[in-house]
């Protein structure tokens, strides 16, 4: 076993996660504490009630490590399914982690880098704040199945720009949004994980290709790769807890 304290510490070093801004519901950090002990790291996207459950039933002791913590409705009464949770996590004796923009931004274990990566993208450079950009050596078409086999499903493509694209930059989630900033940045193709419905429209007027690979599907590495490093530096096993969420 590993102690908690030391895991958490580790984590937010490495992380930096009091140096990063975020969204006020996003409680970087320890959100849910344990008895102290730590015998497996699990990982997962989302702390919702089907994956508490899902890591409840793999032992007590567990540090559940997410990408999308308990906060974001912001202060909300101990009730209901909120209520539900957070006994789980007791009687488990589970402690939750989460991490949303500083995993996003990691140069080694985040899901910008990762994601970049994975695709072939080379001479990687910062990218909008978080994100990566980098050049590609195929077509648009080429691009877009790399993200299907990466995200193991199909995406959504705005194929707006060139057929062949050169620029790409990729910002995790639901950065859809954020394509007139895109486009701005001189990126030709925006691989992003959804956005609202106005974004197809925009990119459309703007020229530029915009690849959605879905929110969930497009945040899984970051995580993974995290819980990994940390359960080799502090010798315990680990898993990733999979609960695809299809938008």
């Amino acid at each position: 076993m590993a102690k908690l304290s030391a895991i958490i510490a580790e984590a937010n070093r490495y992380l930096k996660v009091t140096e990063i801004e975020d969204y006020p519901g996003a409680h970087n950090g320890l959100q849910v504490e344990n008895g102290g002990s730590v015998k497996r790291v699990l990982a997962a996207v989302d702390a919702g009630l089907p994956v508490i459950k899902k890591a409840a039933a793999s032992g007590s002791g567990s540090l559940l490590i997410v990408h999308h913590g308990l906060f974001w409705s912001g202060v909300q009464p101990v009730t209901g399914i909120f209520r539900e949770k957070l006994e789980l996590m007791r009687k488990a004796d589970m402690a939750l982690y989460s991490v949303h923009l500083p995993l996003d931004a990691h140069a080694v274990v985040g899901n910008n880098v990762l994601l970049a990566k994975a695709l072939g993208l080379r001479g990687l450079k910062p990218f909008l704040d978080f994100g990566r950009a980098g050049t590609f050596n195929g077509t648009l078409k080429d691009l877009s199945r790399r993200v299907g086999k990466v995200t193991e499903r199909e995406p959504q493509v705005c194929a707006a720009g060139p057929a062949r694209p050169r620029k790409v930059g990729v910002i995790t989630g639901g950065a859809g949004d954020m394509v007139e900033k895109a486009a701005a940045a001189g990126v030709d193709t925006f691989v992003t994980g959804e956005g609202p419905q106005w974004s197809w429209v925009r990119a459309e007027e703007l020229g530029i290709n915009v690849i959605y690979g879905g929110h969930y599907a497009t945040e899984t590495l970051g995580v993974q790769a995290l819980a990994a490093q940390l359960a080799k530096k502090f010798r315990v096993p680990w898993k990733f807890i999979d609960h695809p969420v299809p938008l």
